[in-house]
């Protein structure tokens, strides 16, 4: 495992760390305590030391269950947790001090600890960002030693942009992938520049670009690939990264015949991401040790040829881009 700098705050994070949503079980199947304990301990084992997780997975599951592991951990491990999505209604309004930290003051409880080492808020209305408020309440949870540092997790680019003009805004979650490419382009460009942590997030596209799935694939009744196609419960960039199944069934298919024979789909997919030097850390899920493993090893592979990229930018051009560009 490679390890890189986490923005401004000192951290070596693993270039590749793990994304919990699916161990908080409510929206990507069913996923059980021993299964979900099974993949944070795999994690530990393969040297990954960053889980990202929110109080909304599992309404407070997932931090429930990374809480386990922390005391048994031997090497420093850094959790980041989301906050706001559990608003009602999820409006601007309910954005403030005492609502999010009542928020917190849970998540503290879930994790078991009595700091968490970052904080986001959790795509956030794009209203938010333009609330000062709203980012002096995090200041007073630093001050305050509930947290140690706080950044945003983001639906558009224009989201990012806007919070890093907040000076101590320590990261930024995004959706990055081959499939979602805008962010390299200015936004990557402005982080290196203010040095503030990009998490790029969705890198394998809900599981479309493992290359495990044909267009007769089906998902569980709970699972948000079924539920989620159209953007019914939430934002539909989350599912897929926002592209049409089949359109990316065909993506898929031609990443494939120029990937590399020591690679895996997924392998590749999140190699490209670490290809870019803005990126601090990579969250690929994970529902098996298998799933945990295969993932680890990407960063531990050679650099993709440039071939590679020619064709992932052509994939991107001709058969994805008018579909996410502008609306992300």
């Amino acid at each position: 495992m490679q390890y890189r700098e986490f923005g401004k705050t000192g951290w070596n994070v693993s270039e590749v760390g793990l994304g919990t949503w699916a161990l908080g079980s409510d929206a990507w199947g069913d996923v059980d305590e021993e299964q979900a304990l099974g993949v944070l301990e795999e994690a530990l084992d393969q040297g990954i030391n960053f889980f990202d997780t929110a109080d909304v997975y599992g309404d407070g599951t997932s931090e429930k269950r990374i809480g386990k592991v922390l005391d048994n951990a031997d090497e420093r491990i850094y959790v980041a947790t989301k906050f706001g999505r559990r608003l009602e209604p999820h409006e601007p309004e309910k954005y403030n001090k005492e609502n999010l930290e009542r928020h917190l003051d849970r998540s503290l409880e879930n994790l078991g600890v009595d700091t968490i080492d970052l904080v986001q808020l959790h795509c956030p209305p794009t209203d938010v960002y333009y609330k000062p408020e709203v980012f002096e309440a995090m200041e007073e949870f630093v001050e305050k030693g509930k947290i140690q540092y706080y950044g945003v997790s983001v639906e558009k680019v224009e989201e990012g942009l806007k919070a890093i003009e907040y000076p101590n805004l320590t990261s930024v979650q995004i959706i990055f992938n081959i499939f979602r490419q805008r962010p390299a382009d200015l936004f990557f460009d402005r982080c290196r520049q203010e040095n503030v942590a990009v998490i790029p997030r969705v890198p394998l596209a809900s599981g479309l670009l493992t290359g495990k799935y044909d267009k007769d694939a089906s998902f569980p009744e709970n699972d948000h690939r079924n539920f989620n196609r159209n953007g019914e419960a939430f934002d539909v960039g989350e599912t897929f990264a926002g592209v049409d199944f089949e359109t990316g069934l065909e993506a898929v298919d031609r990443l494939d015949e120029v990937k590399p024979s020591n690679y895996s789909l997924a392998q590749l997919a999140i190699k490209w991401i670490l290809s870019h030097d803005e990126v601090s850390v990579v969250i690929p899920g994970a529902k098996s040790r298998e799933h945990v493993r295969d993932n680890a090893k990407a960063s531990d592979l050679p650099a993709l040829p440039p071939e590679l990229h020619q064709e992932a930018r052509e994939v991107y051009e001709e058969l994805i881009k008018e579909q996410v560009h502008q609306r992300w």
